[in-house]
């Protein structure tokens, strides 16, 4: 797995645990925040806790697996993502707009973002 994967899957997991951490048992909760946030590694959170590097994995597995789970059924990353995503747009959109020379494009997707970003507020 390159760095980039790393990093991403990193990403990812920290990006779910703020959504579904409180869902998940204490221990997978403490597992996943040494791991991921804190860097630490299996060694040293088996360690730390006294238990098998095996059971620190496993915790870890079942966590992240859970997290997809709710992610999946929920969607609620996601719909951050998206909403990020037509924000950042929005901001372009809306600062190039220049009402004495624009044209009809600029703000035909500013519009288009704030429509999409409605629907997803339903």
């Amino acid at each position: 797995m390159s760095s980039d994967d790393v990093l991403e899957k990193t990403t990812r997991v920290n990006l779910l645990f703020d959504f579904y951490g409180p869902l998940l048992t204490e221990k997978q909760q403490t597992f996943l925040g040494c791991y991921f946030r804190d860097d630490l590694s299996l060694g040293e959170i088996a360690g730390e806790f006294d238990i098998s590097r095996q059971a620190v994995y496993e915790h870890i597995r079942r966590a992240e697996a859970t997290l997809e789970s709710y992610e999946e059924k929920l969607g609620l990353a996601a719909r951050y993502e998206r909403r990020t995503e037509l924000m950042a747009g929005l901001r372009e959109a809306l600062g190039a707009w220049n009402p004495a020379s624009d044209t009809r494009q600029a703000k035909e997707r500013a519009i288009r973002s704030l429509d999409e970003l409605e629907r997803l507020e339903d």
